[in-house]
């Protein structure tokens, strides 16, 4: 393949009128975590640094730019759960990111409804298709290739309770479609929704 390319090292800039690299890794899934202080106070927050890391057994973990208000409440309690964000309930995810006081509940912010967790103490998000229930595996802070830390955060956690909401379960499968989950798609304001899904299977030997 020949063309043009843009190259750059991300240490002397990119170069270009914004910063493309959360355009290139994209889209990526929503990390909309809901936690809980040692005092009780809950807490809901969307992050844009979310992933699967393990299904045996399965492991989420989410990045803070920041040590926000869920890194500190997980390290308090063990738990926190992911929930997930779909087109209807965009607007308010949105809600739960604003940068609000400590110990105002973004719940009741966003007009979301708290549900119990079952095998932790952190409530999800009643209206969202899935829910994820964990418990901290460990917080890891970042390091650059100085070894200098970076304000930079990575929670992993084991999933310890699994919530879907029988109308997305068809012929008992998950119907990724229908829950219309969202995620971030580059810069600051873009979102990107499922538009197509198709199938293919891994190649035999």
């Amino acid at each position: 393949m020949t063309g043009d390319v843009h190259f750059y090292d991300p240490s002397e800039g990119h170069g270009l009128p914004h910063d493309p690299f959360k355009a290139i890794v994209a889209p990526r899934v929503i990390g909309w975590i809901s936690s809980r202080d040692a005092d009780g106070s809950v807490n809901l927050a969307p992050y844009s640094f979310f992933g699967a890391f393990a299904t045996f057994p399965y492991v989420i973990g989410f990045s803070s730019e920041g040590r926000k208000d869920s890194i500190s409440n997980i390290e308090a309690t063990g738990e926190f759960v992911w929930n997930m964000s779909t087109r209807p309930l965009a607007e308010r995810m949105n809600r739960t990111s604003a940068p609000v006081a400590r110990g105002i509940d973004e719940f009741e912010l966003a007009g979301l409804t708290k549900a119990p967790g079952r095998n932790v103490g952190v409530p999800h998000v009643a209206e969202s298709p899935a829910a994820l229930e964990c418990r901290l595996l460990q917080v890891v802070r970042l390091h650059d290739l100085d070894g200098q830390p970076m304000d930079n955060w990575l929670a992993l956690g084991q999933v310890v309770g699994v919530h879907i909401r029988s109308e997305y379960l068809k012929d008992g499968l998950f119907d990724t479609a229908a829950a219309r989950p969202i995620m971030r798609a580059g810069y600051r304001a873009d979102y990107a929704e499922i538009g197509e899904m198709f199938q293919m299977l891994r190649p035999s030997a």
